[in-house]
């Protein structure tokens, strides 16, 4: 994200770690070779809000600590704008956790759904359920530890999602680690006809345009939102472009602002002027 606040491990983990002590620390580093090679993950806090970092000053995710179901920055919030085109989801699949914050509102707002989030970096996976209070799998929680992209290219996973939210960053934050057309293929394959994906990208990174054109390739629409947090850009690609009908968009904003609080009126505003740029 582009968003930074200094980790308060940070300077910690610039540091020399330990030297090489045996033949048997080579051997174990040649056996795990081919594992993926995770940053650090620690934490910040200032004025009630706890943030997630990869070793790094960059964000990646925060939790009010007084409303732990919250979205708590705005970049999260315009992820849950496929709101404004489904209000009864039955499958809502986050690819990335970070905090949880996307699972855990889809999982609390939409009590008939089935939520699932795929996450790599299993340090994640464990301080989000002892510092972000992610609640326990159960018959419509799922959170699994695997790479996004083989979860796309399972076939089983095809055909069976309505709202995709696909916030992929590691520590560098040069922007999505999954970015080419071959990706956004196969996340619009598990889409339903009608479902929608949200994605995080840096508007003001060459990252941006590489992706808004792999998403373009893939599927039938791409529409954006306006920049927030100094960069952040969230993508709205439609399996199947919906119509454009700004009237019924605005009640639907009221709706979902009046029994979430998110700011949806915004969004419909945004995706006016990304209809008719000046």
């Amino acid at each position: 994200m582009l968003i930074k606040r200094k980790s308060i491990e940070a300077d910690a983990n610039r540091r020399a770690g330990p030297g090489k002590h045996s033949e048997v620390a080579k051997k174990d580093t040649i056996k795990q070779a081919r594992k993926p090679k995770f940053a650090p993950v620690t934490l910040s806090e200032q004025d009630g809000v706890r943030f997630l970092h990869f070793g790094t000053e960059w964000v990646q995710g925060a939790m009010r600590l007084r409303k732990p179901d919250w979205p708590e920055l705005e970049y999260a919030q315009q992820m849950m704008a496929w709101m404004l085109f489904n209000p009864e989801p039955q499958h809502i699949v986050q690819l990335g956790l970070g905090t949880a914050a996307l699972t855990k509102f889809s999982y609390r707002q939409f009590p008939d759904a089935r939520v699932t989030a795929i996450e790599l970096n299993p340090s994640v996976l464990a301080i989000c359920a002892s510092m972000f209070k992610l609640p326990a799998d159960d018959e419509r929680l799922s959170v699994l530890e695997m790479d996004a992209m083989d979860f796309v290219l399972d076939s089983r996973n095809h055909d069976s999602i309505d709202a995709l939210q696909v916030d992929l960053y590691d520590a560098t934050a040069r922007g999505p680690v999954l970015d080419t057309p071959e990706f956004y293929s196969a996340c619009a394959a598990c889409l339903r006809d009608d479902g929608i994906m949200t994605v995080n990208l840096f508007g003001d990174h060459p990252s941006y345009a590489k992706n808004l054109k792999a998403m373009k390739f893939a599927f039938d629409a791409v529409w954006c939102l306006p920049e927030v947090h100094e960069g952040n850009v969230i993508a709205i690609a439609f399996k199947k472009a919906p119509p454009v009908d700004f009237s019924a968009l605005y009640e639907r904003a009221a709706e979902i602002t009046a029994s979430t609080r998110l700011p949806a009126k915004s969004w419909v505003n945004g995706l006016k002027a990304w209809h008719s740029p000046q």
